[in-house]
């Protein structure tokens, strides 16, 4: 009889020390254990983390780190954590928090409208883990641009604008084979014969769409420009093209910071081999990186008459087009007049 009450009494004891132990591990699992203000965070673990970095990392944003550690335990889980981007939100508990650092979030890598290669990677370095140091080595191996038949002047024609999904431990190669994807992909059967219609190369079409994105901001109005770029071209002119001017003035002060809302006659002369006024054709380089509607504006160019244009002081925006030097230098006279009259210099 008293072993049977014994038995009984240990049953109970054991019944009371599991509902115990599995309400701590259930406190464990399932109370909020955040400590940051904000919606939400990134934890970003980099590729040589040592373990002692990570749990410095972790312990920034969580109120009680042994028990987060104590529950990797319970389950059995490896406290490593891959490198990565893990994202936790205000509010997860330990069991949510360990699920999310076993799911590396993408980037969503973005860019346009760089004007050089380096402030591309600077961008591209503010948004991943590799560094600009590393990302250049890589966009400008000998190798893989003799593959691609770039050089370092040009290969930003390769990187087109668009919005790229990336891990943020990327390396420099996966992200730079991303890009290249990308370009070959745009680049169809179509459109490479389009540029070879125009007797342009791939690179020299990037090249002249990137001066016709300068030129106007219009999309509607890019094939026209692009149009009167190329009559110029077949008539064998100089392409007297001013966004290569402020681009020229940029790079030999080595300033693209700089904001330059005016091209002076004392301007065109600037010797810099992008500068269209001082050498015929199309930039060996890019000034900018065009997008897409802007290659396609040179690919499928308005076919008129049109050698000149200038803005307009009407049409705030966009252009006035003329097929004669007598109607350009009207059009120019009244643009310069308005840019005196409102101090713009």
């Amino acid at each position: 009889m008293k072993i049977n009450k014994l038995v009984s009494y240990v049953s109970i004891l054991g019944v009371f020390v599991a509902l115990i132990f599995g309400y701590m591990l259930y406190r464990k699992a399932f109370t909020a254990n955040t400590n940051f203000s904000e919606k939400s965070i990134y934890i970003l673990v980099p590729t040589d983390a040592t373990h002692a970095q990570v749990q410095d990392s972790l312990k920034k944003y969580v109120k009680d780190y042994e028990s987060l550690q104590g529950l990797f335990s319970k389950l059995g889980e490896s406290a490593t954590v891959e490198p990565g981007r893990y994202l936790i939100e205000n509010g997860y508990n330990n069991y949510r928090i360990i699920k999310s650092l076993r799911h590396n979030v993408p980037v969503k890598l973005t860019f346009n409208n760089q004007e050089t290669l380096q402030k591309l990677l600077q961008r591209i370095a503010s948004q991943v883990e590799p560094d600009v140091a590393d990302l250049y080595q890589s966009f400008t191996e000998p190798a893989f641009l003799q593959e691609m038949g770039m050089t370092k002047d040009n290969v930003l024609a390769m990187c087109m604008p668009n919005t790229y999904e990336v891990y943020w431990n990327s390396t420099p190669l996966k992200i730079r084979n991303l890009l290249q994807k990308s370009y070959v992909r745009f680049w169809n059967d179509e459109r490479k014969a389009k540029a070879q219609a125009l007797n342009l190369s791939l690179v020299e079409v990037s090249s002249l769409a990137a001066i016709v994105q300068k030129e106007t901001a219009k999309v509607d109005e890019r094939p026209k420009v692009a149009g009167a770029y190329l009559n110029r071209l077949n008539k064998d002119m100089l392409l007297q093209a001013d966004p290569t001017v402020v681009y020229a003035k940029k790079a030999l002060s080595n300033d693209f910071e700089q904001v330059i809302k005016r091209v002076y006659l004392k301007d065109l002369v600037l010797d810099h081999p992008f500068n269209t006024y001082k050498y015929k054709g199309v930039p060996k380089g890019l000034i900018a990186m065009p997008d897409e509607s802007s290659i396609d504006a040179v690919l499928n160019a308005e076919k008129h008459n049109y050698i000149y244009f200038c803005a307009s002081v009407e049409r705030m925006g966009y252009h006035e087009f003329a097929s004669t030097i007598e109607e350009h230098a009207a059009n120019r006279d009244k643009y310069t007049a308005w840019l005196t009259k409102n101090n713009i210099k």
